[in-house]
């Protein structure tokens, strides 16, 4: 759990050629990462599960390369959002 949620839309259409995002079919983005070869589920919650790794380093490796992308992609509160929009005057 990385504590806070996530925009996977924007995860999903940034990062294409990794993920495959059908909240259709599944909640959770897929996402396939190539070094190392490890498949995360990530959800709108924050929460990930990270499974295909032959070791444990490979796990931790794994979510320390995701992790500054979840950040980029975090979804922030409504009023923080509508701040943000809001040109200064």
């Amino acid at each position: 759990d990385v504590k806070f949620p996530i925009r996977l839309e924007g995860l999903a259409y940034k990062h294409s050629h990794y993920s495959s995002y059908e909240p259709e079919l599944f909640p959770g983005l897929i996402y396939r990462m190539v070094q190392p070869k490890i498949v995360l589920l990530i959800f709108v919650s924050g929460k990930v599960v990270l499974t295909g790794g032959k070791v444990r380093n490979e796990i931790f490796s794994a979510f320390e390369q995701i992790y500054p992308v979840l950040q980029e992609f975090r979804k922030l509160p409504a009023a923080a959002a509508a701040t943000a929009l809001t040109p200064a005057t």
